[in-house]
């Protein structure tokens, strides 16, 4: 028979708060707290819903109309689509004339430029001229004029270069060397100094502007004048840039200048020259802001009565237009009696959404409804995903498709269990479908590609599932699923790129769920497998300082886990938190390991002590755990697994010490060689605290044979079931039963170098038929087995150090 579990959808993990504890808490929990939860829950969904949005329909491109014939009920107007005014918009971003501002100041300012480049050279002018003077005339004193020469050139910071400077030195020189002052004036600086004065007036004359032309959208430009408040539009054509200004500067000093003296006023020229137009980004961006609101969002209109679209006829997208058209004149002339009508619809189909999940809650998962915390939670990680939804469908151009649906329904699996993220799934599927429009399509790709989500974090074993391993399988069912909708349609592949593109989106965002599953854990103090999956790692700090301190114990823990994890897998309980609950549960022992039988080397500790001072030694393991455990910040279910792993059994075998060594008039009480408790609540510690017994008696056994390890098993589960250990734990016969041949095949491997199986021949190995004198040994090999665990392991801490 086929079963629900072979598919992930079975019956999970229990969930990670105790419903034991929750239901001692139903009778005080507080009905207003729970309802007001709902329903600021409710209000904030209805509140946030998209308003006043009549959809009427919900076609497609290429699909047939199936209602009757559409005529215009009243005239309306026909709206363009994104495209269109998307198009209208980038017509105006390379349409709109750039602003530019007249700088009335700029022919001045070039010519105090010019001013002081030359009043920094005329220092150095003299100076070199003294010291050509002096160099002629005085040798002596050459090399005092020759210093003060170059102190003056390095003070002037003179922006030219050292070629067009050591020109204009010798320029000057020689023109001054004459004796009369008309050779001074032929210094050619003065010539460089009138003809870039004169192409810089001319240039500023015609205009020149500060943005290269070819960077400019517009063939025209807005000149705005701030000092005359006026505006005008010139064409780019009579005005020149930069680039050409300076072409022009050096053409005429071409002309005016042999070539090295022109290239010496082409410098002077980039140096002092700047446009007079000055471009203004701001201005230009509000003059393409001002167009583009001016846009008429209408390109004509339907008059009443005109045929819109006949039954059968194929939707074309001028026809989905003035459907759409319809629907938004229709919200538009929406009476308040019409918006409160649709809020209220609105409302009531919420609730009836959501009223169906919380039902399923109440009945079938019980402790969480019983549980507002848990109840929060539920809702805080639904809530989420409406979010996305509310913000991807209020947001033009965005599909629903990007919303990643699967995060709750992820969450909801992992805290509780897959039949609750299943139903979540439902709920949130039909709650963002009705939201855009009941969509059809998105409720089938949705519920499939989250149901996918559900099952592959069913067992989580490393973190590369949520990053890789979920997200693509989502991608692929969403894929799927939308191809075949596709496929469908006459223009099959109509809209389907856009579609995979934001579901690709989507996914990507299931990445989420990780983080959002840690600080669910800190906010509601949950356990999940996630921080399981962290803690179950042997280089967690309390292990190392396990496998340092008490190595014995250690080897002990790993070799419990195993028994655990197997015995929790066979009875379909959380395999994952036995395991870890088994790796933790003796780091009490770390306190004093060398009371312990596994961790001694040589002389036994308790043989100083007297029994009911050992006893408390032994029993200090539990409290000193519990207490190591709350300082590392372990969870609450961890905490649990070292409270029961003994549950409130008694140390036996100083029990029996203390009475056979009591003296007379001494009362030896049975309670104060008993374990504090308390007893086993759930499967999990159940399964430890059988774990830990079996694990430490099958040590002690000196020829671990099939049949001494079954009869092991078979006994020290029955007595731990007569002493009541197991009473809370909700265990059915049927799962003792999965329980031991879970144990008796790890067992089984454990010792198989040495395991003798029934019948088998001592000599050569071969079976043989069982006779009943042999059967007799094994079982008086047995009742030897069971006296030596009286001693070693019935205490589980006894021989006298015990090992659980």
């Amino acid at each position: 028979m086929i079963k629900l579990e072979q598919f992930g959808l079975g019956r999970k993990k229990k969930t990670q708060f105790s419903p034991k504890k929750t239901r001692k808490n139903r009778a005080g929990a507080d009905s207003y707290v729970k309802a007001a939860i709902i329903l600021g829950f409710l209000s904030l969904v209805i509140g946030f819903f998209p308003g006043n949005t009549f959809r009427d329909f919900n076609y497609k491109v290429g699909e047939p109309w199936r209602d009757d014939d559409l005529t215009a009920p009243f005239t309306f107007s026909l709206l363009k689509d994104r495209e269109e005014i998307r198009e209208e918009e980038e017509e105006i971003r390379r349409n709109t004339p750039a602003v530019f501002y007249t700088n009335r100041e700029a022919t001045s300012q070039a010519e105090s430029r010019i001013d002081d480049l030359f009043n920094k050279l005329t220092p150095v002018l003299n100076a070199y001229e003294q010291w050509n003077n002096t160099q002629r005339s005085e040798p002596d004193s050459l090399n005092n004029d020759s210093l003060n020469f170059r102190q003056t050139l390095d003070t002037s910071s003179i922006p030219l270069s050292a070629g067009s400077i050591q020109l204009l030195l010798d320029n000057y020189a020689s023109s001054s060397s004459g004796l009369n002052q008309r050779q001074v004036a032929r210094f050619i600086g003065v010539d460089i100094r009138i003809q870039v004065s004169r192409i810089i007036r001319e240039l500023h004359a015609d205009g020149v502007i500060d943005r290269a032309k070819n960077e400019l959208n517009s063939a025209e430009i807005i000149v705005r004048d701030a000092r005359e408040r006026t505006q005008q539009t010139t064409n780019i054509a009579s005005m020149r840039d930069m680039e050409e200004a300076r072409e022009f500067a050096r053409t005429r000093l071409n002309q005016n200048f042999p070539s090295e003296i022109a290239a010496v006023a082409g410098e002077v020229f980039e140096l002092v020259f700047l446009a007079n137009y000055a471009y203004n980004p701001e201005d230009t961006q509000q003059a393409v802001n001002e167009a583009i609101d001016s846009i008429s969002p209408t390109k004509g209109a339907v008059t009443a009565g005109q045929m819109i679209i006949r039954k059968g006829d194929l939707i074309t997208p001028e026809r989905l237009s003035m459907l759409q058209s319809l629907e938004a004149a229709r919200a538009a002339r929406a009476s308040d009696l019409e918006i409160w009508q649709q809020t209220a619809g609105n409302a009531l189909i919420v609730t009836g959404i959501f009223l169906f999940f919380l039902m399923y809650l109440y009945l079938y998962r019980n402790p969480i409804f019983d549980n507002n915390a848990m109840l929060s939670l539920v809702l805080l990680a639904m809530g989420i995903v409406i979010a996305f939804a509310v913000f991807a469908i209020r947001l033009e151009g965005v599909s629903v498709y990007l919303v990643p649906i699967a995060i709750a329904p992820i969450i909801l699996t992992i805290i509780f269990d897959s039949r609750v993220g299943l139903m979540s799934t439902s709920v949130l599927a039909l709650l963002i479908a009705f939201m855009s429009g009941n969509n059809f399509e998105y409720v089938v790709a949705s519920m499939s590609a989250s149901s996918i989500a559900v099952y592959s974090v069913r067992d989580i074993k490393n973190r590369s599932q949520f990053f890789l391993t979920t997200p693509a399988l989502v991608f692929i069912s969403f894929g799927i699923i939308l191809l075949g909708f596709a496929l469908n349609r006459p223009n099959a592949w109509d809209g389907f790129g856009s579609q995979i593109l934001h579901v690709a989106g989507g996914a990507v965002f299931i990445w989420l769920t990780y983080p959002l599953i840690l600080l669910f854990e800190k906010l509601f103090k949950v356990t999940t497998e996630v921080s399981l999956l962290e803690l179950n790692n042997n280089n967690q700090p309390l292990l190392k300082e396990l496998m340092t301190r008490a190595p014995g114990t250690f080897q002990h823990s790993l070799q419990v886990a195993n028994l655990a994890e197997a015995a929790a897998s066979a009875i379909n309980a959380n395999s994952l938190l036995c395991r870890v609950g088994a790796l933790y549960h003796d780091i009490g022992k770390m306190e004093k390991p060398e009371y312990f039988v596994e961790n001694q080397f040589g002389s036994n500790e308790h043989d100083k002590l007297k029994p009911r001072m050992s006893a408390m030694v032994i029993k200090n393991h539990v409290t000193s755990g519990v207490k190591m455990a709350r300082e590392a910040n372990l969870p609450d279910v961890l905490v649990d697994f070292i409270q029961t792993h003994h549950g409130n059994s008694v140390i036996r075998y100083f029990y029996d010490k203390a009475l056979k060594t009591n003296e007379k008039g001494s009362e030896v009480r049975e309670d104060d060689f008993r374990y504090d408790g308390p007893i086993p609540n759930s499967k999990e510690t159940g399964i430890l605290l059988l774990a830990d017994c079996i694990e430490a008696s099958s040590r002690a056994m000196s020829e671990p044979g099939y049949q001494k390890l079954e009869n092991l098993v078979n006994r020290m589960v029955d007595e731990r079931l007569e002493e009541g250990q197991l009473n809370n734990c909700d265990l059915t016969y049927r799962d003792l039963t999965k329980i031991k041949e879970a144990f008796l095949g790890i067992l089984v491997g454990m010792y198989h170098s040495r395991i003798k199986y029934p019948g088998q021949d001592e000599k050569d190995g071969t079976a043989k038929a069982a006779e009943p004198k042999s059967e007799k040994n094994e079982i008086k090999g047995n009742s030897e087995v069971h006296a030596n665990t009286v001693t070693e392991t019935d205490n589980t801490d006894g021989d006298p150090s015990g090992s659980d």
